[in-house]
């Protein structure tokens, strides 16, 4: 633990950037005309993939939208075709969260996971339209400041003296600086309501009146932003997992420390529920405190030789994220502790090498809004935190957001969500999600009165629709067939019942399917 704080300035970098972040770009900006799409072949990686059977393309949008006709960016994007030609509903836009997520393929996706569930009449009467946002994936130009920044071994996350913390601190700082350096041209225009307008120019040039729209995670906030700023362009929209627009950006991350420190906990003791296959323990504290035995020793010697304390973390995360992760995570857990087979633990490591997401995401949330430029402040609300005993992510996420507090400018102002005119739209949301804390549920219902709240009650996984919850997924499929929405109730509308099989899986039932499989959905959703 860090007993004093670190003392740095935290004003800008070497690059300067001179254009406001927050200049123009919360008012109503220029119509930008339609051009169409010359639609053609997406590249795929072979005969099997599900983009073969999806139309990609380049969408030219202006970077600034204060000056329709000055310098251009281009964004990718998919169609997955309707089928369904007698009950078309138009467009609908798929975005699986972030920011920095890359959602060209989930136009494909979204129709196969509404298939999954048991509605694929549903998504065949939609032209589902997948997209990179600006700075992602296959838009033009990509972003990105360091690609070996995440390469493993990387230094604690939970610094233990000034030193270790100062170590993060010109980490943190010197990427920043090279953000500013390769792409101080285009931060400031890296807003959500920068995206939102490239949202608004791909619509006029498909030719639809109006969109609808599907969001996970991040693209809850998305969603929220396009709406606010084109109320009379939306059709209907699903919102699942959702950001609270009272704590954009820097109070969010402090929120989610304490929702991920309960669900960490959760697969811990239910890891020792089930200590005849795994022999970790009998107890949730039993189970934690060979994990992080297990944590202070790859300090000493990393596992496999790739897998320090922080790459550790970031691998068993996602069990905080999403249950389908508890038998396989602890499965290589156990193969680690108890027989020093690191093979399970290597197959879920991210070697690194890839820095597009990261960077969106610090680009994004460092321009939306203010953020807090004292790293005292980041230091002693860090260690508050950690103190209170929340130990597994508050680190952790200090250093994934800290090159925010040397970013080239000071972000905002945050755009005030909410608009008269919207149609109904369904908000979904976990009652134990960990990354969109369930208070983001509630908030996002007040500040969209038109919204219907559905809550799943003791669901611990993020963005959970399309899962296999049937409550939820037929819900979610009557809406987007017809718009139908739950009756109005003071609070939450609808509840639906988490599913005991997903939520608390059984691994002599499971374990062979699940272990080393990805979870749930066949793409991950929330942050990239």
């Amino acid at each position: 633990m860090v007993t004093a704080a670190v003392a740095v300035a935290a004003g800008g970098t070497a690059a300067a950037v001179s254009t406001s972040a927050s200049a123009g770009t919360t008012s109503a900006a220029d119509p930008v005309a339609a051009t169409g799409i010359a639609w053609g072949k997406c590249q795929v990686t072979g005969p099997n993939d599900p983009m073969g059977k999806a139309e990609c393309a380049q969408v030219a949008v202006p970077l600034d939208y204060r000056k329709p006709n000055g310098r251009k960016i281009s964004i990718a994007v998919s169609r997955f075709k309707h089928t369904d030609t007698k009950n078309y509903q138009g467009v609908l836009f798929v975005n699986p969260g972030g920011p920095g997520a890359s959602g060209l393929p989930y136009a494909p996706a979204l129709a196969r996971w509404l298939g999954g569930v048991g509605h694929a009449a549903t998504a065949a009467k939609y032209d589902i339209i997948g997209f990179d946002p600006r700075g992602v994936g296959s838009s033009r130009p990509a972003l990105t400041c360091d690609p070996h920044y995440s390469d493993p071994i990387r230094p604690d996350y939970v610094p233990g003296s000034a030193k270790e913390e100062l170590a993060w601190i010109a980490k943190s700082k010197k990427y920043a600086k090279d953000c500013a350096k390769k792409f101080g041209w285009m931060l400031p225009h890296m807003r959500t309501t920068d995206a939102a307008r490239d949202i608004e120019t791909i619509r006029a040039a498909l030719g639809q009146q109006k969109i609808s729209w599907y969001g996970f995670s991040y693209g809850t906030y998305f969603g929220a932003t396009y709406a606010t700023l084109f109320p009379k362009r939306v059709k209907r929209m699903v919102l699942d997992g959702n950001v609270n627009p009272k704590t954009v950006w820097y109070d969010s991350q402090l929120e989610q420390d304490k929702a991920f420190e309960r669900n960490i906990k959760a697969w811990w003791a239910w890891t020792a529920k089930w200590d005849s296959v795994y022999h970790l323990g009998t107890t949730e504290k039993a189970v934690e405190a060979q994990y992080y035995k297990a944590r202070t020793d790859a300090k000493k010697a990393p596992i496999g030789g790739k897998i320090g304390p922080d790459e550790l973390d970031d691998i068993v995360l996602n069990a905080g994220y999403n249950t389908g992760y508890y038998i396989p995570y602890a499965q290589a857990l156990s193969q680690w502790i108890n027989g020093k087979d690191a093979s399970g633990l290597l197959d879920w490591l991210n070697t690194g090498g890839e820095d597009n997401g990261f960077a969106v995401y610090n680009a994004v949330q460092a321009a939306d809004a203010k953020w807090p430029r004292n790293w005292s402040k980041w230091h002693n609300d860090a260690a508050k935190l950690y103190k209170q005993g929340y130990r597994f992510n508050t680190w952790s996420n200090v250093w994934y957001n800290a090159p925010i507090a040397f970013w080239p400018f000071q972000g905002g102002p945050k755009l005030k969500l909410g608009a008269k005119g919207l149609p109904g739209i369904l908000i979904v949301q976990s009652t134990l999600d960990a990354a969109t804390p369930v208070a983001g549920g509630l908030e996002m219902h007040k500040t969209l009165p038109s919204s219907r709240l559905v809550e799943e009650v003791g669901g611990k996984t993020h963005a959970n629709t399309l899962n296999g919850n049937a409550c939820l997924d037929d819900k979610v499929a009557a809406y987007l067939d017809s718009g139908a929405l739950p009756r109005s109730h003071h609070g939450p509308d609808a509840y639906c019942k988490a599913v005991p099989e997903l939520n608390d899986p059984d691994p002599t039932a499971n374990s062979a399917k699940a272990a080393g499989a990805i979870a749930g959905k066949d793409l991950p959703i929330g942050r990239p």
